[in-house]
């Protein structure tokens, strides 16, 4: 099993999230001892103190890029942690994403292994912000985002797929951003079971100004630009206009 987390800039935020994958992977280890779990990091054009969180983490793998694109990040991360397992076949590997601003809840990993045992080639999970958002915000948030299963949103920080798959649609794409969707988009196309789940969901950060133009700190922007132009007591507006204005 491979854990890839891209990381830019995020000293604030990365030892929480490296904290909860550990509580993860803990979970796989007892649940299921024969497995390993190799969880990489990827410090991708960093500027302030993101790598020195990495001494409290030893067993973590580093990878240091200069990219500027979460799907090269993403890639590059995924490419250096299947190298030191060259000999374990890519249909028994299973590769979980997450962000550096998101914590995971400590079944996240044995949960997209169950699906996998079903016979899932992927696993489309959900977010939630933090509570650092404020109240009227979180609760726009809630009205026009479904978390049940089945749902229709694609996160990269909760995104799991069965490696042999995630090489057979091409990978992740070197974007600055919706590198998440298209995978899901080519796993789609390809005809393999994906699972849209509301289980296993992931915090993350509630900050307006993120690493990417069109991302969910976008989203969460548009949210709080709303709240400021209309009664908080009345969502008033569509998933699309917020989508539509996320995206600029």
């Amino acid at each position: 099993m491979l854990v890839v987390v891209p990381a830019r800039n995020e000293e604030a935020d990365l030892g929480a999230c490296l904290t909860s994958v550990d509580r993860a992977v803990a979970r796989v280890r007892r649940a299921r001892p024969a497995s390993a779990v190799r969880v990489v990091v990827v410090l991708d054009s960093c500027t302030d103190r993101t790598a020195e969180v990495l001494h409290r983490f030893p067993h973590v793998a580093r990878l240091d890029v200069r990219l500027g694109l979460v799907g090269a990040a993403r890639a590059a991360g995924i490419l250096a942690a299947r190298t030191h397992d060259l000999d374990h076949p890519a249909e028994r590997t299973w590769l979980a994403c997450t962000d550096a601003d998101g914590q995971v809840p400590a079944d996240w990993l044995t949960g997209q292994l169950d699906h996998a045992d079903r016979g899932a080639c992927a696993v489309v999970g959900t977010v939630e912000p933090d509570h650092d958002l404020p109240a009227p915000v979180r609760a726009r948030w809630l009205a026009h985002h479904a978390t049940h299963e089945g749902h229709t949103h694609v996160h990269g920080a909760n995104l799991g797929v069965r490696l042999d798959q995630y090489d057979a649609v091409g990978g992740f794409e070197p974007l600055a951003e919706h590198e998440d969707v298209r995978l899901v988009e080519r796993l789609v196309a390809a005809g393999g079971l994906l699972v849209r789940t509301g289980d296993g969901r992931v915090t993350t950060s509630s900050r307006r100004v993120g690493r990417t133009p069109g991302g969910f700190a976008a989203y969460l922007g548009v949210l709080h630009d709303l709240h400021d132009l209309h009664d908080p007591r009345d969502p008033g507006v569509s998933v699309a206009e917020v989508d539509d204005r996320a995206v600029g």
